[in-house]
């Protein structure tokens, strides 16, 4: 497999191609005083197992795009166990007890369908997309590498290998490679499992047997653990049939227990730099803790997301490019190097990064950034930019329930079910932001963009730390 930010950029772009079709015919003729809403069709159920499966019917095309999401990620991962749900993301491609390694593979491509895998925060998912006749089997081949992937001496050295091989060449020989992505998590939270290596300790994956790998297996990747989302042309009686026949027989595991992931208000600003020997220019960072998943003032986020950082028309790209010059490649986002603001469950950042000429010095970025900072914690913004950004925002979530290849469809399904227990929010995520006033962005404002609460993660580059420079 390639690298895991490949995939993710793979999967950001399937979720950008166009939506029409999810959302019911009804809806697609919109009354001409109020816009569409977006109304998921779908069904949820919980075999006896533990495993809670969505289903999502429309016929757009004759495919269909299943996805099983395991409650196990990056900083749920066990202590001395850095780096195994990315590792283990390798290994349950590796073949299973009756499906040898290939068979997988080799069944959807020749269906004409794909197939891939990522390792996020929260969770470690799989996702196929072929033709709606190849849905028996490939609900048959989950459940077989659900219960019964192989885990051998071979299978796992091979990919104890390739793992090391990504982390070392595309992370560690990278300029920039874990930045800002992993070094800014690291600096902003306290609590280990958030501010961990996230993509693996060699050392820990390294040293990782047969029997650490089947008691990871054993622990996360179980009925109870996981969601399993059907979505496409389908029809909702007979693919709730083939989902009871193949994972209904699987047995339940233990529960699991998530760790605490719970991080202290943050009071003082967190301030690291550090010398990059490939870096060609200095990088700058900045993160802030975000409030709450699903509270009002996380709606409001989401906006403020879109007027400061989104877009060649938000705050600080007229600000940092337009104006000052100090930068050409703003980016950022509420969980953006590893999803969206959807897909994760506990503390998170909103973080924009960029890179710039040696000229502009920290002091000269720090008064262009606190200043639109502090213009939006101080002046209540107009109903008029409040819309514009309540447009670009659901714009971006129409485009990721995507008709094409559905994949940012069940990725909403999946993490509302896995987290929430409830799929059906995602016809409700609309309403929360169309609940925020210009009162609630300058309050959220005011308590999450002060600078007590940001870190700021510099980079300098090594040649100009060999002259002296900063």
């Amino acid at each position: 497999m390639t690298r895991i930010m490949k995939r993710l950029l793979l999967g950001a772009a399937l979720a950008a191609l166009p939506v029409t079709a999810t959302v019911s015919a009804a809806q697609s003729r919109p009354a001409a005083t109020a816009p569409a809403k977006l109304a998921i069709d779908m069904r949820y159920l919980t075999l006896p197992n533990g495993l809670k499966v969505v289903l999502s019917r429309d016929t757009l095309a004759p495919t269909v795009t299943v996805g099983v999401y395991y409650g196990i990620g990056f900083r749920v991962e066990p202590r001395e166990r850095t780096g195994f749900a990315h590792l283990f993301e390798h290994l349950m491609f590796q073949g299973s007890q009756n499906a040898p390694k290939g068979v997988f593979i080799n069944t959807i491509s020749n269906a004409g369908g794909v197939l891939n895998g990522s390792t996020r925060f929260d969770f470690t998912n799989y996702f196929e997309i072929a033709p709606s006749n190849a849905l028996e089997r490939i609900l048959w081949l989950e459940a077989d590498r659900m219960a019964r992937p192989v885990i051998d001496d071979t299978v796992l050295k091979n990919q104890q290998g390739v793992v090391g091989n990504e982390v070392k060449v595309n992370v560690l020989n990278q300029p920039y490679g874990s930045w800002p992505w992993i070094d800014l998590p690291m600096l902003a939270n306290t609590n280990w499992y958030n501010s961990h290596n996230f993509y693996g300790d060699l050392k820990e994956i390294e040293a990782a047997t047969v029997a650490d790998a089947k008691q990871f297996h054993s622990a996360f990747y179980r009925p109870n653990n996981a969601v399993l989302v059907v979505a496409g042309d389908i029809d909702y009686a007979r693919a709730e049939a083939m989902v009871r026949k193949y994972f209904g027989p699987l047995q339940k595991g233990a529960p699991v227990k998530l760790p605490d992931l719970a991080e202290p208000r943050q009071t003082a600003e967190k301030t690291r730099s550090r010398v990059d020997a490939l870096a060609p220019k200095p990088g700058w960072a900045a993160g802030y803790h975000m409030p709450p998943r699903g509270t009002p003032e996380w709606y409001a986020m989401g906006l403020i997301d879109q007027m400061l950082v989104q877009g060649d028309d938000s705050r600080l790209s007229r600000k940092l490019v337009s104006e000052t010059g100090i930068t050409g490649d703003l980016s950022g986002g509420i969980n953006a190097s590893l999803g969206n603001m959807y897909n994760y469950n506990g503390p998170m950042l909103w973080a924009f990064n960029f890179t710039h000429d040696p000229q502009f010095g920290d002091a000269q970025i720090r008064q262009a950034v606190d200043g639109v900072m502090e213009q939006l914690r101080t002046t209540p913004v107009t109903q008029g930019e409040l819309d514009r950004a309540r447009t670009k925002l659901r714009s971006d979530l129409y485009s990721s329930v995507d008709g094409g290849t559905r994949v940012g469809l069940i990725d909403l399904l999946a993490v509302y079910a896995l987290f929430d227990n409830d799929p059906q929010a995602v016809n409700r995520i609309e309403a929360g932001f169309a609940k925020v006033t210009p009162a609630l962005i300058q309050k959220t404002a005011q308590e999450y963009l002060r600078p007590t609460n940001r870190s700021i993660y510099t980079i300098v580059p090594g040649s100009a730390a060999a002259k002296g420079g900063k």
